[in-house]
């Protein structure tokens, strides 16, 4: 499994929603300036994220976007299949032998369960101030 750009910044546009929750409508050039991201990039992630209810459009000079719900109600994982599509973590496993192919899916389960445990409000309301020094890494699944 690996989550694309497309994943990774559609969670940022959420992240950024729900932390502005109650404040009005957010545009994304707004959300792209303060991340640095291209907003072109993140007006083609937002028509799919309003398609499939998670964000909605406000039209006018005050406009923007909204979530269209609470940012307890919307998980990551809601996100990552709207725009990476179903979890897969590796393709053609009927060739794998057992042992193999039941690691996959129980690796395929275990990130499904903390990507639908973990809520837009986890995110937004995230501290690291209690962690260590951070370590840099780089996983592919």
């Amino acid at each position: 499994m690996k989550i694309s750009t497309k994943g990774r910044y559609g969670l940022t546009i959420m992240i950024d929603l729900a932390k502005n929750e109650g404040s009005g409508p957010i545009s994304l050039k707004v959300i792209a300036k303060d991340n640095d991201l291209s907003e072109h990039y993140l007006e083609q992630l937002a028509s799919p994220l309003r398609n499939a209810g998670l964000i909605k459009s406000i039209r006018g000079a005050y406009g923007g976007y909204q979530l269209a719900k609470k940012p307890n109600e919307i998980t990551a994982g809601d996100v990552i299949r709207v725009l990476e599509g179903p979890l897969t973590i590796v393709e053609g496993m009927e060739n794998e032998k057992p042992a193999q192919a039941s690691l996959w899916l129980q690796i395929r389960d275990a990130v499904k369960n903390v990507l639908e445990k973990t809520t837009l409000e986890d995110l937004a309301n995230y501290d690291d101030s209690d962690e260590g020094p951070k370590e840099a890494y780089m996983f592919y699944i």
